[in-house]
């Protein structure tokens, strides 16, 4: 009995002695180290924390949403820009060292890292026991896999002084084949990593979509989904609209399949954005999809010249406005700016979607009513 607990004992110090072999080893750097500097698995990678010296941070993290699919979260509140997001990755996966920083310009670099350089840390999923090629992992667990500190560009602007933690000194980083520089793929703004998608609803997904023209209410509308078709109606008087071009609004309802805004408008002077959103809304755009989630855009004509609206209070006058872009807000949410040339196929009064024999008849039918 004795004899028996003793193999049980031995037998546990060395499944035990192992497990710290294993995790050891794959905590410890190799040989080869130097030639691993890059993240080579970055679909284990689940977040990237961000920061810079002037107190900027932002955490973008690996989500599972609740169709199964992955996605990316900025700060674990705002859906993230997925091409930033690639980017980001593909750059952790393809920089790779250039050369090492020449021994008397070490304290040199490593004094301007420490006053300028921004922070990465990424960490990772992984299991203490991988074995067989990955057929059986056991224990998951998150962590810190690696970070480094992303410093200034070389001379060259081919590449840039970064620094790994655990690293005796830094490096120059490049990517081979790429020309420029990688520290302005390291952003620490959080606005720079969230994504500029208003909707991405294809017209199967398309409930209703709603406009209201405040200074023209005889052309707002509604076109909304009845069974596998759409029908138009016009919001002041609840008419029906019984023709319409079926064409132009199937061209209105297909650009809901990939809307996106132009720019936050964060970095526009407040004075700006004030003249602008004390006005009435241009128009007031409002889209519901099949599953009831309603996005709302109200849009504000852009003056070239915040002051014009003082000096000339005609805003009648062509020259005062921005003709490329407006503000909009968003769910009452974020203020941003969109194109002209992006929501040119939506923003139309009703006039532009009825059937050119209809629209005098309809439209003034409207107008009429008391």
């Amino acid at each position: 009995m004795k004899k028996k607990k003793n193999l049980i004992i031995i037998a546990a110090v060395v499944v035990v002695g192992l497990l710290a072999l294993i995790i050891a080893k794959r905590g410890s750097r190799s040989a080869t180290f130097e030639q691993d500097f890059h993240v080579e698995d970055i679909a284990s990678v689940s977040k990237v924390f961000i920061a810079d010296k002037q107190n900027n941070q932002v955490l973008l993290e690996r989500v599972i949403d609740s169709t199964g699919d992955t996605t990316w979260l900025v700060d674990g509140l705002h859906p993230a820009s997925q091409p930033m997001i690639d980017l980001l990755l593909e750059t952790l996966h393809d920089m790779r060292i250039r050369q090492q920083v020449n021994k008397n310009a070490i304290p040199q670099a490593v004094k301007q890292l420490s006053a300028r350089a921004v922070k990465v840390e990424v960490y990772q999923h992984r299991w203490f026991i991988n074995w067989f090629g990955g057929k059986l992992r056991l224990f998951p667990h998150e962590r810190l896999a690696v970070t480094y500190f992303v410093g200034h560009e070389t001379q060259d602007m081919m590449a840039c002084y970064m620094f790994r933690k655990g690293d005796k000194a830094p490096y120059i980083i490049h990517i081979p084949g790429f020309r420029g520089y990688l520290t302005p793929r390291f952003v620490s703004d959080p606005m720079s990593w969230r994504s500029h998608e208003i909707v991405h609803w294809d017209i199967r997904h398309l409930q209703s979509v709603e406009l209201d023209i405040p200074a023209s209410p005889q052309e707002s509308f509604v076109v909304r989904r009845e069974g596998d078709d759409f029908v138009m109606e016009l919001t002041q008087g609840h008419r029906m609209v019984d023709g319409f071009d079926t064409a132009r609004v199937a061209q209105m309802l297909s650009s809901f399949a990939n809307l996106n805004f132009d720019e936050f408008a964060s970095r526009v002077p407040n004075s700006y954005i004030d003249t602008s959103f004390n006005s009435a809304p241009r128009t007031i755009l409002r889209i519901t999809n099949t599953d009831g989630e309603t996005r709302e855009v109200k849009t504000y004509l852009k003056y070239v010249n915040p002051e014009d609206s003082l000096a000339m209070p005609d805003t009648s006058m062509y020259e005062m406005f921005d003709v490329n872009r407006l503000y909009a807000i968003i769910d009452n949410k974020d203020s941003v700016l969109i194109q002209y040339f992006v929501f040119d196929n939506i923003l139309q009064p009703a006039s532009f979607f009825i059937n050119k024999d209809m629209r005098k008849s309809e439209i003034g039918a409207v107008a009429a009513r008391p």
